[in-house]
């Protein structure tokens, strides 16, 4: 399996988690109020990380560029989250996985990691069927005028294209390890929700196991391993590219909720699952061939972005070297 298409399918294994964590989430907000449920999250998340960071040489193995990353990816990951929850909470799930695919393409317009502008119309045209896909997978519940949650998925979907833009921006061209990045991370988001979430500590000593099994799910498989992923992914790959692979998050919550809460497969959501699948991998082509399209750079400016790619030869798997970020250091 070349780089390229690992990169691919770990990007969808993180959808397929993100996917399910719905089911995870309803249960755990159900028990327990939204912010001590993030709090918990970010908590149960940050333990397993700091453990591996100590076991690699503790907090002074951390660098200054992954300090400096780690700040600001935390506050928007932590933003994407508390605002995607209080969305749900107030819209029915067929807008909200709707309105929050609007990412798929926000992201290509913040995104300017690969330095060739925006890319083409077909990648638009691309994303749009992702979009129609979303609409024809959540259209049972039906459509109805903006309220307070759709205005809330919204900005969660604005703040989310931030995110995944800058993890591109703030990474590239530094060697960053994505499990000290993702520490920090953690810790940001466990101190922002701790103080008001500390009212309702004394609620997790009350829940109940299965509670607790839902926080440890969100927590090490959404948080954690999905964190750690997309940041390795990213690096490999461009910023719009991750958005579309992890745009395919409905198709797996369709399929995570035929299969455990059982919804029954309408023809509507399987033409959405197909056209999400072909929208995907048309979007995929669209984005290789724009960036890795032979470019008018001077040979000054290819020698010093070469300086910057892995020592493997990028060539191998069909890559533009000028679009490549440094290769991380072991993790």
């Amino acid at each position: 399996m070349t780089d390229a298409r690992r990169t691919d399918a770990v990007l969808l294994l993180v959808a397929l988690v993100w996917g399910s964590s719905y089911l995870s989430a309803q249960t755990a907000v159900a028990a327990l109020p939204v912010l001590l449920v993030l709090f918990a999250r970010y908590a149960l998340a940050a333990l397993p990380c700091l453990a591996l960071v100590a076991a690699r040489g503790g907090p002074r193995g951390w660098t200054r560029d992954e300090v400096r990353a780690g700040l600001p990816l935390g506050v928007t990951q932590a933003a994407v989250l508390v605002v995607e929850t209080y969305g749900v909470a107030h819209t029915t799930a067929a807008n909200a996985g709707l309105i929050i695919s609007l990412t798929i393409v926000l992201t290509p317009l913040l995104d300017r990691t690969g330095r060739r502008g925006a890319p083409p119309p077909a990648f638009f045209a691309a994303a749009g069927v992702c979009v129609l896909a979303v609409g024809l997978l959540m259209s049972e519940g039906g459509f109805h005028t903006p309220r307070l949650g759709d205005l809330l998925m919204l900005a969660a979907a604005c703040v989310r294209a931030v995110h995944v833009a800058l993890v591109g921006r703030l990474t590239a061209g530094r060697a960053i390890r994505p499990l000290h990045l993702t520490a920090v991370q953690t810790l940001v988001g466990t101190g922002l929700f701790l103080a008001p979430a500390a009212r309702g500590l004394p609620a997790l000593a009350r829940a109940d196991a299965a509670t607790w099994g839902q926080l440890a799910y969100l927590a090490l498989f959404c948080s954690v391993f999905a964190f750690l992923v997309q940041t390795w992914a990213v690096q490999r790959t461009s910023a719009s590219r991750a958005s579309l692979l992890l745009g395919t998050e409905p198709v797996w919550a369709a399929a995570v909720g035929i299969a455990l809460g059982g919804e029954r497969l309408t023809p509507l959501t399987a033409l959405g699952a197909a056209l999400m699948v072909a929208g995907t991998y048309w979007g995929q082509a669209v984005e290789r061939a724009h960036r890795t399209a032979p470019t008018a750079l001077a040979p000054r400016a290819t020698d010093a972005a070469r300086a910057f790619a892995p020592a493997t030869a990028p060539e191998r798997n069909g890559e533009d070297p000028s679009c490549r970020t440094t290769a991380l250091t072991s993790t």
